[in-house]
């Protein structure tokens, strides 16, 4: 499951229904508009393995980090979001729900940084040449 944070314009998400790639929005689909970060934390291990896409740095944390859900920060401008999505979505070492599992994410213009639940070090992948 997707879950998109209510701070993210919905020209996005246009563009990500344009792009046939399914989700659902905080504040419209799950939960109140609002929701304190801390109180979004039990709902995302309440979902089935959701991959939270947010423009707010806060959630870029590694003690957050859980085996059953994907935190996604998007440090890109908020017109670009969308195009930050699917790019990251298509990496091969993202692109299936099961691989985002456990890691924290910042996701910027040069590529991903990641921090997966239960190790120490971060990893960066830069995105790949088209």
């Amino acid at each position: 499951m997707l879950l998109l944070d209510e701070n993210l314009p919905a020209d996005q998400h246009r563009l990500l229904r344009k792009w046939r790639i399914r989700f659902r929005i905080i504040g419209v689909d799950e939960a109140e508009s609002g929701l304190d970060d801390e109180n979004l934390l039990p709902l995302l291990h309440r979902l089935p393995r959701p991959t939270f896409f947010t423009l707010d740095r806060d959630f870029y944390r590694l003690d957050w980090a859980h085996p059953n859900h994907c935190l996604a920060w998007l440090d890109v401008p908020s017109s670009d979001s969308a195009e930050y999505i699917r790019r990251f979505l298509r990496l091969p070492t993202f692109d299936t729900q099961a691989k985002r599992m456990g890691v924290v994410a910042r996701i910027y213009v040069g590529g991903v940084v990641r921090w997966q639940a239960k190790r120490s070090a971060s990893q960066s992948l830069r995105w790949p040449v088209a």
